[in-house]
């Protein structure tokens, strides 16, 4: 079943994205806002140039044990930019390739989703574990009716 099953039926989309010029802090906010981990990072023709996670997010964020003021860690805060935190060689997926492959990929590369691109780097979706469990359990339903 899983071998049969493409990416495409299954991703999520269209996407949250921004753009590597952004701020963190505008990135951060669409994460809380969206209820997401990932933020596609895109550039003016939609083609993916890298992945911000709330994890890059959080490692970013100043530490409380620091000395820096509140004006000071906010200046800093708003200086930093997406671009300067994000990942850039991203893993990524076809939509032609199956939900096999992919829950395969993100087991065998530690990552809780892809991106799915085409031939020419454009973002189409992304592709989760969360979206993977929803089809599990689509499956599960109707095999038990």
């Amino acid at each position: 079943m899983l071998d049969k099953m493409t990416v495409h039926e299954w991703m999520s989309s269209p996407v949250l994205t921004v753009r590597a010029e952004a701020p963190i802090s505008v990135a951060h906010a669409m994460m809380k806002e969206h209820k997401v981990r990932r933020l596609a990072v895109v550039n003016a023709e939609n083609q993916l140039i890298g992945i911000v996670t709330i994890g890059d997010v959080r490692e970013a964020s100043p530490s409380d044990a620091t000395t820096l003021s509140i004006w000071e860690l906010n200046y800093l805060w708003a200086q930093l930019t997406v671009g300067k935190i994000m990942s850039q060689n991203v893993i990524t997926i076809k939509p032609n390739e199956t939900i096999f492959e992919a829950a395969n990929q993100m087991l065998d590369q530690k990552v809780s989703g892809l991106p799915v691109i085409d031939e020419t780097g454009k973002l189409l979706g992304m592709i989760t574990e969360s979206d993977i469990f929803r089809m599990v359990i689509r499956m599960g339903i109707t095999e038990a009716h």
